[in-house]
């Protein structure tokens, strides 16, 4: 199972026909998380002409977006599209504007808003998660070299190490290089290795996609 959202907090601007357009992009789980966000850049920007926005969330399937005063279908739909288009999720975009005194027209505020949710997207830095194993090793101190080298042979990425009686490695792992995985620390311990899996989590497979 995966996903696209975003990495990180971020924002980007650009000014068209003297209006100021400030997109500001984050990643959020749920919609209280959502509210709270689109509330600080209300405050922040306060004295903004709008604050349009949008967000997705894999909670319930939620999309909702606000045009803030803008003529309807112009502002908060084009900003949600962008969302939708990039496939990204658990995501919400704050479009601030500066009226700078010129019209844009219907077209041009669909473009505008497009524009300002597709360059806070792009700070935000998109990335894929993945629905991964997480997973615990244990072997004698003679196997920790090989046993650790095992894993991320098959594209498993070590969390953490835990030195006692014996060696424990822990780990997330794609659910398909599970197989491939029990060979690898099956040849590498001769047999010796003992694993458990301990739950799932979703991590960030790739960056800037």
């Amino acid at each position: 199972m995966e996903y696209i959202t975003v990495r990180k907090e971020a924002s980007s601007e650009f000014v068209e026909k003297k209006s100021r357009f400030i997109g500001t992009c984050k990643p959020v789980k749920t919609e209280e998380e959502a509210l709270e966000f689109i509330g600080a850049m209300r405050s922040r920007y306060w004295d903004a002409s709008h604050n349009v926005y949008a967000y997705v969330l894999r909670e319930n399937g939620i999309q909702r977006f606000s045009d803030d005063g803008e003529p309807q279908g112009t502002a908060g739909i084009p900003v949600l599209d962008t969302l939708k288009k990039g496939g990204v999720t658990d995501a919400v975009v704050v479009a601030t504007r500066y009226f700078g005194g010129t019209l844009l027209g219907g077209g041009g505020l669909i473009r505008a808003y497009s524009h300002t949710a597709s360059i806070a997207l792009a700070a935000a830095e998109k990335i894929v998660m993945k629905e991964c194993l997480l997973l615990k090793a244990r072997c004698d101190y003679s196997f920790y070299g090989r046993a650790a080298a095992a894993i991320p042979e098959v594209g498993g990425v070590l969390d953490d190490t835990e030195f006692l009686e014996a060696v424990t490695l822990r780990f997330h792992l794609a659910p398909e290089a599970l197989e491939p995985l029990r060979r690898r620390l099956a040849d590498a311990t001769n047999g010796k290795a003992e694993l458990w899996e301990e739950g799932k989590r979703f991590f960030a497979v790739s960056e800037k996609i």
